[in-house]
């Protein structure tokens, strides 16, 4: 279960960064507007990952 428990924020880690690399595309292009919405969505992600990782820690934590 502590496995699974990890995978979560993996996945969002793994969006943010592709959230991220999608806003430094646009960047380089000047598409601000876009670049500032995957700058937010990669913001979001990160924020879930940390927690989802928060939670699987005590998880983790609590079955040692």
């Amino acid at each position: 279960m502590a496995q699974s428990a990890h995978h979560e924020p993996a996945k969002h880690h793994e969006a943010a960064a592709k959230s991220h690399k999608s806003a430094a595309e646009h960047h380089e292009k000047g598409d601000e507007t876009t670049a500032a919405k995957h700058s937010m969505e990669a913001h979001g992600q990160s924020e879930k990952a940390h927690e989802s990782s928060t939670k699987a820690h005590g998880k983790s934590s609590a079955k040692k």
